[in-house]
């Protein structure tokens, strides 16, 4: 039976063209933008902004942890000399908190608009009550909480509800366009989603977690197919297993002698989209930097001798052409990663657990 002709989904919701990953982000265009950012405090948020207030951007960073998200701005603003730096406090699962926060971010803004929301706020499980329920067997047992879902799901449309609103009424800003010229582009209408590899693959004993990350993924490939329509460029970031706190150390034992990402590509992957109003509906997996070459397949295989020829990678684009595709990719990655692990073996897993403890007996995750 002949294969039915693929729907021309790039040229309906006017998706740019695919990423030159060989290109470093251009940070220049994104001076006197406002930008702002959910979760801001530590982990991505804080790589994000420090970058960003580098490029003598406008940031805007909203957290429930007042403490460190004013001592991230005092502690920037001294190191770059950037004035328009921000923190309000926001809690992402309360509707009026997020409200008050765009309204914030609104009146610090120099042009009196946003340019870039980046919906970073997130949190992981922490127990296994959703997959080993107890104590159901009462007369009136009561409902379930799930923080997870409030964080990674409620918040995230929170965001995106706003963000679509407060783009759109950016002054003096165009609705997204693929093939517009950055020199003459001063304005942006951006929104950055944040899932994860949990958005793609399923991750064990982290339901929950895998949950609110499929759906962001859902989100953005329905927001960039009627981007169109709103106006707003919608792009995805989806990092593997990276460096920072939000994986604990339960996490990391179960993550020895695997490949873990690095935070700076992830800074890396979403300043390049941050930098580009031109990319529209774009979407990258972030993971650990790895030696691949192009296999008989076209698929991707590891590179396993540091001194054989290869194009070593963090930032993978995915969702690139047709979502059918895009999945036999992502499956193409998980099996280069799970090759990574395969050579480290047992030393690596030594070095990774080793690593856990030195950490854990220092008192952080």
């Amino acid at each position: 039976m002949p294969r039915a002709a693929s729907y021309p989904l790039e040229a309906a919701v006017r998706q740019s063209p695919p990423l030159d990953l060989d290109k470093a982000a251009d940070d220049a265009w994104m001076k006197e933008k406002t930008i702002l950012i959910t979760g801001g405090a530590s982990g991505f948020g804080a790589g994000f902004f420090k970058r960003w207030a580098e490029a003598g951007a406008t940031v805007v960073i909203g957290d429930i942890n007042v403490k460190k998200g004013d001592q991230l701005v005092r502690d920037v603003k001294r190191e770059t000399g950037n004035k328009n730096l921000h923190f309000f406090h926001c809690d992402v699962t309360d509707w009026s908190s997020q409200v008050q926060f765009f309204k914030e971010a609104v009146k610090v803004s120099p042009h009196g608009g946003i340019d870039t929301v980046v919906a970073n706020a997130g949190i992981t499980d922490t127990d296994l009550k959703f997959e080993i329920p107890v104590g159901l067997d009462g007369h009136d047992p009561p409902a379930p909480k799930f923080p997870v879902i409030d964080v990674n799901l409620t918040g995230v449309l929170y965001t995106s509800h706003l963000a679509l609103f407060y783009l759109r009424r950016n002054p003096n800003s165009s609705p997204s366009n693929p093939n517009c010229d950055p020199a003459q582009t001063h304005r942006d209408r951006h929104l950055i989603l944040v899932s994860s590899m949990a958005g793609l693959w399923p991750i064990p004993a982290q339901t929950l977690y895998a949950v609110s990350k499929h759906a962001v993924v859902g989100l953005f490939r329905n927001l960039r197919s009627s981007s169109f329509m709103h106006g707003v460029r919608v792009n995805l970031l989806c990092p593997y297993f990276i460096d920072t706190s939000i994986i604990t150390n339960t996490g990391k034992m179960l993550l020895a002698g695997g490949a873990v990402g690095k935070p700076e590509d992830v800074v890396e992957a979403a300043t390049r989209f941050a930098a580009d109003p031109r990319i529209v509906g774009r979407a990258v997996l972030v993971g650990p930097k790895v030696k691949v070459v192009q296999n008989e397949e076209g698929g991707m295989a590891l590179v396993e001798k540091e001194n054989e020829a290869g194009d070593k990678k963090a930032i993978w684009e995915i969702y690139a052409h047709d979502f059918e595709d895009s999945d036999i990719f992502v499956r193409n990655v998980i099996r280069v990663l799970n090759r990574v692990a395969e050579i480290r073996g047992w030393v690596g897993w030594f070095t990774d657990m080793l690593a856990v403890v030195k950490r854990a007996l220092r008192g952080s995750n």
